[in-house]
C-alpha cells in the first residue's frame, strides 16, 4: 500500500477510536481532532516505509500520547489566555443533560498531565502497569504511584472507583448520591 492508501484506510476504519483516546487525554473535542491530525502527520512523514494500517495505528496512539505529555504547558499557557480571544463552547438540547460524562471529563481535566495518561491507559487502553511504564519511559513504582493518585483524584470527585478493571464505574449511581 502507498502512504496515503494507509492513512485514508486508517482514517476511515481507525479514526474514531484515535478521536475518542485523544479526547481523554485532552477533554475537549477540537484539541483531540487536532493532536491525532498532528500524530498523523508526524508518524507518516517519518515513518514513509510503513504500508500496514495496524502498525501506523500503533506509531499514532504512542505519538498522541507523547505530545499530550509534552505539550501540556503549552496548552496550560493558552488556557490561561484564550478567554481574551475565544468565546465558551455552549449548546442548549439533549447534550445538557448529560451529567455524568461532565462529572468523568472535569474529573480528568483535574488531574496532572501524567497521571491522567496513566489512568487513560490504564482503565481506556487497559492496560498494564508495566505496558504503561514501557510506554511513558516511567519506573512501574512510578507508574503505581500515579495511578493510586489519580484513582484518589476521582474517588474525591466522582465517588468510589472499584478496583477490578472489569468493574470500573467511574461515575456514582444516582441511587447512592
Amino acid at each position: 500500500m502507498h502512504w496515503d492508501e494507509v492513512l485514508d484506510e486508517l482514517v476511515r476504519e481507525r479514526g474514531p477510536a484515535l478521536l475518542r483516546y485523544a479526547y481523554l487525554l485532552t477533554g475537549d473535542a477540537a484539541d483531540a481532532q487536532e493532536l491525532v491530525q498532528d500524530a498523523l502527520v508526524s508518524v507518516l512523514s517519518r515513518r514513509a516505509r510503513l504500508r500496514e494500517p495496524a502498525a501506523v495505528e500503533g506509531y499514532v496512539r504512542q505519538t498522541v500520547l507523547r505530545t499530550y505529555v509534552d505539550g501540556y504547558r503549552r496548552r496550560r499557557q493558552w488556557l490561561r489566555v484564550r478567554h481574551l480571544v475565544a468565546t465558551p463552547d455552549t449548546s442548549a438540547g439533549p447534550a445538557d443533560g448529560v451529567d455524568a460524562r461532565q462529572d468523568v471529563v472535569a474529573a480528568l481535566a483535574g488531574l496532572a498531565p501524567r497521571v491522567r495518561a496513566c489512568v487513560v491507559l490504564r482503565y481506556f487502553e487497559d492496560l498494564t502497569v508495566p505496558e504503561i511504564a514501557d510506554r511513558l519511559d516511567l519506573a512501574t513504582g512510578t507508574v503505581k504511584r500515579y495511578l493510586s493518585d489519580g484513582v484518589r483524584a476521582l474517588e474525591h470527585v466522582l465517588g468510589p472507583v472499584a478496583t477490578d478493571p472489569t468493574e470500573i464505574q467511574l461515575v456514582t449511581p444516582r441511587s447512592a448520591r
